[in-house]
């Protein structure tokens, strides 16, 4: 299982919240964005996403984009296509549908719930009723360019008798200040990628990895530069997950933030689209 923090419900505050009422700016639209649609496929993509971590910033992306890195947007995509195909599985927007819904609740319950000693099942259940709730408040107020659901199925009709979905991860342009300190100047919005999981009996098959190829497509479909993520210092399987999605470390927690009972530091990770 790679995901990005314990709780999306308790530490994704950007999609806790009312959806950002900052337009995006509009972008021309371009065939020679770096990718292909297909209507009944998929979208061909060359790199991966983005994220978070809360504190204090202060160190700036180096290099800010000229016009030759700009980013191609290709023509809007609906539920039915595919952001991402590869690894056997093939990565889509949720369509809300009630038992689809259902299953992602399942796959980020069981990857964020954390065990108690008595009452398990009972607290499972109320944590899991509590991410649908989530997940349903979102798809239903935030607007379909501002937030969306990736989820991961297999690319095989024959393995979807063993498979339903695999994973899933949560996608929303953001623009707290303390990320956009990384960013070059003027960038005053990214996509901030959490609510990564992969369900149990799919794990360790490059799931993880497909999803973040997805959010990287998206990224570029809605014209964004930067993804930005978020990860625990010593959490080494998800970092080095993302570092070869591309993604470098832009901020580390200070020391004393570890002092705190139950606190992990975290780091920033960002990549650049």
């Amino acid at each position: 299982m790679v995901h990005l923090l314990p709780n999306p419900l308790r530490v994704s505050s950007h999609l806790r919240s009312e959806p950002p009422r900052t337009a995006v700016p509009t972008r021309a639209k371009s065939s020679t964005g770096g990718c292909e649609i297909w209507r009944n496929g998929g979208i061909k993509v060359r790199s991966a996403v983005v994220v978070r971590c809360g504190s204090d910033y202060s160190s700036p992306i180096a290099a800010a984009t000229t016009e030759e890195d700009s980013i191609g947007v290709s023509e809007e995509i609906d539920q039915k296509e595919y952001l991402a195909r590869e690894f056997g599985w093939k990565v889509r927007k949720l369509m809300e549908e009630e038992d689809d819904l259902r299953a992602v609740a399942r796959i980020q319950a069981e990857a964020f719930h954390e065990p108690v000693l008595l009452f398990n099942d009972f607290f499972f259940q109320f944590f899991q009723a509590e991410v649908l709730s989530a997940l349903i408040y979102r798809l239903k107020n935030y607007p379909e360019d501002r937030y969306a659901c990736l989820v991961a199925e297999p690319e095989s009709e024959r393995r979807k008798d063993e498979y339903n979905f695999v994973g899933v991860v949560d996608v929303t342009v953001a623009g707290d200040l303390k990320v956009k300190r990384l960013l070059p100047a003027g960038e005053k919005e990214y996509l901030f990628v959490t609510g990564i999981a992969v369900a149990q009996t799919a794990r360790r098959r490059k799931v993880a990895t497909t999803l973040l190829k997805g959010c990287d497509m998206l990224g570029k479909v809605w014209g964004f530069k930067f993804l930005a993520l978020s990860a625990y210092e010593d959490d080494y399987g998800a970092r080095n997950l993302y570092s070869k999605a591309g993604y470098e470390v832009y901020y580390v927690d200070p020391l004393w933030k570890s002092t705190w009972i139950g606190r992990k530091r975290c780091v920033t990770m960002i990549k650049k689209l």
